[in-house]
């Protein structure tokens, strides 16, 4: 059994999207970070970093304690390799998905995160702010646009957790002012990944889970105001 520590965002769809592929048995946690539940002392044990997902794996392969793991991307790895699936065997293959992963942990997640903040969530527009990351988001959809242009069905050839890592921080990309239509070999790789029946089941939980995503003036101050006071 894999307890999940999980909210509605773009890194904890990765997981749901994994463990619905796995058909791996788990239990969603949730962890409501507009409230504030993400510094809960028994949630920190688990994901130091105060950022959801994380998962307890209370059957790891060595046979001992119940593991625990934090970030998304390691998520990912860790329930790959537990399962030998969704990671080529091969060492080019299997090095190529690591890229990709890290493509998407390095660059489209933190950059797209900054334009979801400076495009919806900033108080006062910042003009500078907006047109940078916009732009950037832009580029690195491009770069997997190129990449896919060779006719792959999927990043690496076959369907992998770059795929479930990359395809959440595309869906938003009406908020992230981007248009698929510029970028069609990504734009059917997207239309591909959404049609996969563990994708629609990991978004069709999440509705379950968040029934009312907001960004209030209180939720504003929990998420975009931390920062060392919080760990002391």
């Amino acid at each position: 059994m894999i307890d999940l520590y999980y909210w509605t965002t773009p890194n904890g769809h990765k997981i749901t999207m994994f463990l619905e592929e796995a058909g791996l048995p788990y239990r969603v946690v949730p962890v409501n970070i507009g409230k504030g539940e993400q510094f809960a002392d028994s949630f920190l044990k688990i994901a130091p970093n105060n950022r959801i997902p994380a998962v307890v794996d209370h059957s790891p392969e060595d046979g001992g304690q119940p593991l625990s793991v934090f970030e998304s991307g390691a998520i990912l790895l860790y329930l790959a390799d537990k399962i030998r699936q969704f990671i080529p065997d091969d060492l080019r293959g299997r090095n190529e998905t690591l890229q990709w992963l890290f493509w998407q942990m390095g660059g489209l997640g933190p950059m797209a995160g900054q334009n979801h903040h400076f495009v919806q969530y900033a108080p006062d527009p910042i003009p500078y702010a907006r047109e940078r990351y916009i732009k950037e988001t832009s580029r690195l959809y491009g770069v997997l646009n190129k990449h896919l242009s060779d006719g792959r069905e999927y990043v690496v050839g076959q369907y992998s957790i770059a795929d479930m890592a990359i395809y959440p921080w595309i869906v938003p990309h009406h908020r992230q002012q981007q248009d698929l239509a510029d970028f069609p070999h990504l734009a059917k790789w997207f239309g591909r990944v959404s049609k996969r029946p563990a994708t629609t089941r990991a978004y069709e939980l999440a509705k379950q889970i968040n029934t009312a995503p907001v960004v209030d003036d209180e939720t504003r101050k929990l998420l975009f105001n931390q920062d060392a006071s919080i760990i002391r």
